[in-house]
């Protein structure tokens, strides 16, 4: 149904979306997920030509809908968009809000738009509510009435971006059932979210963005379950990365400790846990190591488990480090680490610190 050959988008100071390119198809339900600035909503304001790209096609049902003379209202009917501030009139009731677009758009009568619109409050639990303004709603009550304006043009597609964020926690269930209760009804749906749990299971594909695109694309079990890639790893197990490389025998070693330290600092390690981290990190590079051909150090922390994951490349690691290297300074490792281990097939160390 959608097709993103390469889109871009670029603003002054940033590039959020640098090539991106996907094929959506009928009945999918997509979470896009990933860290904040990433270009997730900037995504579905492309599909939705709020935003025009700087480059690439859009498609929707093969007819290229970034052409300059597309009709662009006509192509905004078959899309319906939820957006987390609501975006309600304030002046009309909430039948008015549904009825709007039908009559104004579509030429629907208003009784058949109010038919209709009854029939989505229902649909949404909030029958009741027809004769009320927006300020007398709850916020999740309100995004619910959003929810039913957007159905109100029967969308072939429904973007919904970040639909609870803005919700008070006791409000996004209500928000959320809502949601799932459309997901099964076929419709394509594209939800931009940070609550993972939801994500897991309103899904049938999930998009991890990051670095300018879709950074990996697969089913709920996947991403959640197995993620392929680092990064998206790295943010479903929630882990705090420290990254360092050391390119010269002539290295900042006191700047390292320091970036160390802060690392700890600011992700609440345990004080017992960073001293660990500082000594293993002293030992190897300083006495094992002694780099001159180059070190990448990779430093994942899991919160949950309270356990450290250090990985050592070196560029002309051959064997393990360890094999030949001092006693000593073999034996203070040793005693700082829970865990070692060394893959000759990737020339990866890995520490484990408990």
């Amino acid at each position: 149904m959608i097709r993103l050959e390469h889109v871009r988008k670029v603003y002054p100071n940033v590039t959020p979306l640098s090539d991106v390119s996907a094929e959506i198809h009928d009945g999918d339900v997509i979470s896009v997920i990933g860290p904040s600035g990433t270009g997730k909503s900037t995504l579905l304001r492309c599909i939705n030509l709020l935003e025009r790209p700087d480059g690439g096609r859009i498609f929707l049902d093969d007819a290229e809908i970034t052409a300059p003379k597309c009709d662009v209202p006509k192509i905004r009917q078959k899309m319906g968009m939820v957006f987390q501030s609501f975006n309600l009139f304030g002046h009309l009731t909430v039948i008015e809000n549904i009825m709007l677009a039908p009559v104004k758009l579509k030429g629907a009568s208003r009784q058949e738009a109010f038919d209709e619109g009854m029939a989505l409050l229902r649909q949404v639990g909030l029958g009741e509510k027809m004769l009320n303004y927006p300020h007398e709603l709850s916020g999740g009550q309100k995004q619910r009435i959003a929810i039913a304006r957007a159905l109100a043009m029967n969308p072939d597609v429904i973007l919904l971006d970040e639909p609870t964020s803005a919700l008070d926690p006791t409000m996004v269930g209500e928000v959320q059932a809502v949601i799932r209760d459309l997901a099964k009804s076929g419709k394509t749906m594209m939800i931009v979210t940070h609550e993972m749990n939801f994500a897991r299971t309103v899904s049938s594909r999930v998009f991890y963005m990051d670095e300018g695109g879709i950074y990996e694309d697969g089913s709920p079990e996947q991403i959640f379950g197995s993620p392929k890639r680092d990064k998206t790893r790295r943010f479903i197990q929630h882990l705090k990365v420290l990254e360092l490389a050391i390119e010269s025998r002539d290295y900042d070693f006191p700047g390292m400790v320091s970036a160390i330290e802060n690392y700890c600092r600011k992700n609440l390690v345990a004080p017992h846990t960073c001293n660990r981290i500082q000594l293993a990190f002293e030992e190897l590079v300083q006495q094992i190591l002694r780099p001159e051909l180059g070190i990448s150090i990779v430093m994942e922390y899991s919160e949950s488990e309270g356990s450290v994951v250090i990985d050592v490349r070196n560029n002309g690691l051959t064997k393990n480090p360890l094999e030949g290297a001092d006693e000593l300074s073999s034996a203070v490792l040793r005693g700082a680490v829970s865990e070692i281990n060394y893959s000759e097939d990737s020339g990866v160390l890995k520490l484990i610190i408990r």
